[in-house]
C-alpha cells in the first residue's frame, strides 16, 4: 500500500472514528445524564425518594452496564438491523455504542453528584427551593468539574468500545488495524491506527482537564 492510500484510508478511518465516538457520547449523556439524575434524586437519601423507581433503574443500569460491549453489540445486531437497516459499519457501531454507554454514563454522572456536599442541598431546602431549583441550580453547577472528568473519560471509554468493534467490521480505525494489519499481516498499518488512538485519547484526555478546571469555582 502506497503513502497516499495509507494517508487516505487512515483520514477516512480518523474521521469516522470521531464520528462514532462524538456522536455516540453525545446522544449516551442525552439519555444518562438524566437517568443518573434521576438514581441521586430518588435513592434513600436523595430530595425525592422513590424505592421502586430507584430499585429498578439501577437494576438496569447494573444489568447493561455487566454485558461485555462486543458481546453486547453482536447481541443487539438483528434489532439494529431492522431499526437502520444494516448490523454493521459506523451507523450500527454507533447505535451500539449508545445501547452501551449510556449506563456507563448514568453511574458516572451519580458518582459526580454524590459528591457535592450535602451542606448545599440542605441550605437550598431551607431557603425553599423546589427539587428542580435544586438539580439545576445546585446539584448540577456544583458538580460541573466532576462532571466534565466523568465526560472524558466517558468519550474515551466510547473510543475504545468503537475500536474494539473493528472487529465485527464496524468501521473507523479499528476496522483498519484488523482488516489490514491483522488479516493482511500488516503490522505497520496496525502500529499507526494505535499510535492514531493514543493521540486521540490523549487529546481528549488534555481537553477534560482543561474544561474542567475553567469550571471549577474553587480554582482561581
Amino acid at each position: 500500500m502506497d503513502a497516499h492510500t495509507l494517508t487516505s484510508l487512515l483520514w477516512e478511518g480518523t474521521l469516522q472514528t470521531l464520528y462514532m465516538t462524538l456522536a455516540a457520547t453525545l446522544v449516551s449523556y442525552l439519555i444518562g445524564l438524566p437517568v443518573g439524575v434521576s438514581l441521586i434524586v430518588t435513592g434513600p437519601n436523595g430530595i425525592r425518594p422513590v424505592s421502586v423507581y430507584n430499585k429498578i433503574m439501577g437494576f438496569i443500569v447494573n444489568v447493561v452496564r455487566s454485558v461485555p460491549f462486543l458481546i453486547l453489540m453482536i447481541a443487539c445486531m438483528p434489532y439494529i438491523r431492522k431499526i437502520i437497516g444494516t448490523g454493521i459499519g459506523t451507523s450500527a457501531t454507533t447505535a451500539a455504542l449508545i445501547i452501551a454507554a449510556w449506563p456507563f454514563v448514568a453511574r458516572m454522572v451519580e458518582q459526580s453528584l454524590l459528591e457535592v456536599d450535602p451542606g448545599v442541598i440542605e441550605a437550598a431546602q431551607a431557603m425553599g427551593a423546589s427539587n428542580m431549583q435544586i438539580v439545576w441550580k445546585v446539584l448540577l453547577p456544583e458538580a460541573r468539574p466532576s462532571l466534565m472528568n466523568g465526560a472524558a473519560v466517558a468519550t474515551i471509554t466510547i473510543l475504545g468500545y468503537s475500536a474494539m468493534a473493528g472487529t465485527l467490521g464496524g468501521g473507523g480505525l479499528g476496522d483498519i488495524a484488523i482488516r489490514y494489519g491483522h488479516y493482511r499481516f500488516q503490522p505497520t498499518i496496525m502500529w499507526i491506527t494505535i499510535i492514531v488512538l493514543v493521540v486521540l485519547v490523549q487529546i481528549m484526555q488534555e481537553i477534560g482537564i482543561k474544561a474542567a478546571a475553567k469550571l471549577d469555582n474553587r480554582i482561581s
